[in-house]
């Protein structure tokens, strides 16, 4: 049996640090938890990339990059999951509300809905001038 072919870290130079952290990033977009465990596991990476790099006296942008792009998506990533948690039973009742609508009416009859579930939740009513996020 042979031994898996194995880069050493100063030959990636902080690349696959930094892909990790991209990969968070766009994933951070359609599924947040998955972004913020990519972006921990992009963190985890990075580190020990500019832990080996600096010891072996070579470059280390990539993997501060890497360092930065992390936290950064953990961090947006967070807030996401949080703001999907605390609006959860808006959230669903405006999707079930959007399933029986079958005109745009009720499509907006829903989102009126919305709106007011969201400015009761949060204490402070929605400006008339500012539009809602859809």
């Amino acid at each position: 049996m042979t031994a898996p072919l194995q880069t050493p870290v100063s030959d990636l130079g902080g690349r696959r640090a930094l892909l990790l952290a991209l990969a968070a990033l766009i994933c951070t977009f359609m599924l947040p938890a998955a972004g913020v465990v990519l972006a921990v596991l992009g963190f985890v990476v990075a580190f020990r990339d500019v832990r080996a790099l600096s010891r072996d006296r070579r470059p280390v942008g990539a993997a501060v990059a890497a360092l930065v792009v992390s936290a950064v998506v953990f961090m947006f990533g967070g807030l996401l999951m949080a703001t999907q948690l605390f609006f959860s039973t808006e959230i669903n009742a405006y999707v079930e509300c959007g399933k029986g609508a079958g005109t745009i009416t009720a499509e907006h009859d829903c989102m009126n809905e919305l709106k007011t579930s969201v400015a009761r939740k949060l204490g402070v009513a929605w400006p008339a001038d500012l539009p809602f996020p859809s």
